[in-house]
């Protein structure tokens, strides 16, 4: 099988889904290009600001892409690269890009509150204070497994903790420069661009050692002063200016892949059990974002939908980001399986990235890079995103913090509907002990390794996904819209991962992890209790009032 073959056929598919899939779905849930959004309507110079789309879909592309659609399929391939292939393609046709798209939609129709905003609204108070604590128990497995995984990178890259160190000042001085003092946006991008990729290079040759605790306690205060500062001044341009690395990393392992024309390897279809693992429900669990992705649900009702500068613009930034990390996914797959399974298996001893970038730079040996050149540029690129993910999770964890203890201020359903999402009204609910709780648990689970906690990591993550499915067809069924196209999804990622729990949980009370058995066995109680309280609002049985259309 040729990788090009593999490469365009994917990527005719999600164009095509696009335009007509895409399209479909806009005209069934009302986009409406003529509406305000609420980083308009509630515009606070903090988390509330308008961004121009390109601006945004870098930001929220960098956001959700991190090491998941990376790690994932390379660890799937054990599989064969057959079954891989074809969920990372249906699976953003059909799941994540629909998740994603959906979330957001739902959060500017409810003015930019969360996904347990909505489920307040749509199904009631109590499963919003369960989703709540749902989604933040998800997020500090997050942060504890990326945080695990750039600390781990900075240690044996540390060129990449250079080039990320100086990232930032830059992404504070562009921000400054457009939202300050009106720069254009166009000249300041490349002028910034150019800056990114001068980092880079001084980062390798100006690495920085430290040892991974002390990564970790830098990463710890560097995420509690990312999640707090508003959104304009660090997070949104350093997210936006690293998206171009990733642009360029994508684009040069698609002309890559044309030139070197890679022959795939390994097998089409291994076995259904690959070691202790089954291929159902554990390749959608190893898989995660490189398919679909609740995180994504968090950042685009967290961050992004505060940020929307047009309802229009929800299409290419919901849609289109899933589909652009789809591609990726499919480029991290070319680099394992057009390896021979001795090589793949030499390769992965130094975990997946250093397989993804092996593999990425000698596709661009093809145009004449240097391999060497090729793979630091790439691990550079894979740190520099899972950092991204890590301090928009924080974020996204402080919120969810915040909200959990001010739902009490909330007096009725239909003052909510006209509150703001968030009202600060307690200790706990503070901005600053929000933050430091969220990081402080992270940081303790992050010093047990990446490989024990991703796992876990997966499954919450995707329950997350089926949950936040439950919220957006909630919506819809009560603004008498059609959710048809939700209700599969959400189907089937429940049973594969409350499947995938059950496995994960037990199998850590037979290692003794019991702080990940604790994890899982509440996220999978919690889940069933939404289940059974969205219940009646799915089957037409309870309409709750007050839901915006």
């Amino acid at each position: 099988m040729s990788g090009i073959l593999l490469l365009v056929i994917a990527i005719i598919l999600f164009a095509l889904a696009y335009v007509y899939y895409a399209g479909w779905l806009g005209k069934q849930w009302g986009l409406d290009v003529t509406r305000e959004t609420p980083a308009h309507t509630m515009y606070d110079g903090v988390d509330y600001v308008p961004a121009k789309a390109p601006v945004l879909l870098g930001h929220h592309f960098a956001s959700i892409a991190g090491a998941g659609p990376i790690n994932g399929p390379i660890l799937a391939a054990t599989f064969g690269w057959i079954p891989v292939t074809l969920w990372i393609i249906l699976g953003n046709i059909f799941f994540g890009a629909v998740h994603d798209f959906g979330s957001l939609l739902a959060s500017i129709r409810h003015k930019g509150m969360s996904i347990g905003g909505i489920i307040e609204l749509n199904v009631g108070t109590a499963a919003k204070r369960l989703f709540l604590l749902f989604s933040w128990l998800t997020l500090v497995l997050i942060i504890a497994a990326f945080g695990n995984i750039v600390a781990d990178t900075f240690v044996s890259t540390p060129q990449a903790a250079t080039s990320s160190l100086l990232f930032m000042p830059l992404a504070v001085v562009f921000g400054f420069a457009i939202y300050r003092r009106n720069a254009p946006l166009f000249l300041s991008t490349i002028v910034g661009v150019v800056i990114l990729f001068l980092c880079v290079v001084l980062g390798v040759y100006m690495p920085l050692h430290l040892s991974k605790t002390a990564w970790l306690i830098i990463l710890s205060f560097y995420i509690i002063a990312a999640s707090i500062l508003p959104v304009w001044i660090l997070l949104q341009p350093r997210d936006y200016l690293n998206s171009f690395l990733l642009y360029a990393m994508i684009l040069g392992g698609v002309i890559g892949v044309i030139l070197y024309h890679p022959t795939i390897q390994m097998p089409a279809i291994t076995s259904f059990k690959v070691g202790s693992n089954y291929l159902f429900p554990m390749l959608f669990i190893t898989i995660a974002c490189g398919a679909i992705s609740g995180f994504h649900s968090l950042v685009a009702s967290g961050t992004t939908a505060k940020q929307l500068d047009k309802e229009g613009d929800a299409k290419v930034i919901g849609y289109g980001g899933m589909l652009i990390e789809g591609v990726l996914a499919i480029l991290a797959t070319l680099t394992a399986v057009y390896l021979t399974k001795e090589n793949y298996g030499a390769l992965l001893k130094g975990g997946p990235v250093n397989v993804f970038a092996t593999g990425l730079a000698t596709f661009m040996t093809s145009f004449g890079l240097d391999a060497t050149t090729g793979k630091t540029f790439t691990a550079l690129a894979v740190s520099a995103f899972a950092l991204t993910t890590l301090d928009t999770a924080t974020r996204l964890g402080r919120f969810a913090f915040q909200e959990f203890f001010a739902t009490a201020a909330t007096p009725s359903q239909a003052e909510a509907a006209e509150a703001r999402p968030v009202t600060t009204v307690s200790f706990l609910a503070n901005r600053y002990v929000a933050s430091i709780v969220t990081v402080a648990i992270s940081v303790w689970l992050a010093f047990t390794s990446w490989s024990v906690i991703w796992p876990m990591f997966g499954s919450a993550n995707q329950l997350l996904a089926a949950v936040a499915l439950l919220a957006v067809a909630a919506w819809l069924a009560n603004a008498g819209k059609n959710n048809k196209m939700l209700i599969f999804p959400m189907i089937f990622m429940f049973i594969v991962t409350l499947t995938a729990l059950g496995f994960l949980i037990r199998d850590n009370v037979a290692r003794g992890n019991y702080a990940l058995v604790f994890f899982g066995a509440l996220l999978f109680i919690l889940a069933i209790i939404l289940i059974a309280l969205a219940y009646n609002v799915l089957t037409g049985k309870k309409k709750r009032a007050g839901a915006p259309v």
